[in-house]
């Protein structure tokens, strides 16, 4: 059974302020490519492209991590409460709207391989 957890972070900028964002976002990056179960950590920018025409924020963060708890104590840490607070939630920030949403692999009905139990 897969444990993995996809997340995709979407940040919308304030006005004029896409480049102070984005430089923001990529220093968040060195310290969790060291975290334990970090499997993937980057950040985008939206480019048009004839092939992909649609519509998104303009900076999106592409993020695998090897458990659902090893994903949560990445957002626990002080550096990333810090970025959220002072970008995100302060009227003061980078940030005009953000989406981060989590996702998996596995199907609804995934019929995983069930534990076996120590003396059952």
């Amino acid at each position: 059974m897969s444990r993995k957890i996809y997340c995709i972070a979407s940040f919308k900028p304030r006005p004029g302020r896409e480049e102070a964002l984005f430089k923001a976002l990529q220093a968040l990056e060195p310290n969790t490519h060291r975290e334990d179960g970090c499997l993937h950590y980057t950040v985008t920018r939206h480019i048009d492209h004839p092939n992909a025409p649609g519509t998104s924020y303009p900076i999106v963060f592409h993020e695998v991590w090897a458990s659902r708890e090893l994903f949560e104590a990445h957002c626990n840490r002080r550096e990333i409460q810090a970025f959220f607070a002072t970008h995100v939630e302060s009227p003061d920030g980078d940030v005009e709207d953000a989406n981060v949403c989590v996702y998996t692999d596995e199907p609804i009905d995934y019929d995983a391989p069930r534990q076996s139990t120590p003396g059952a």
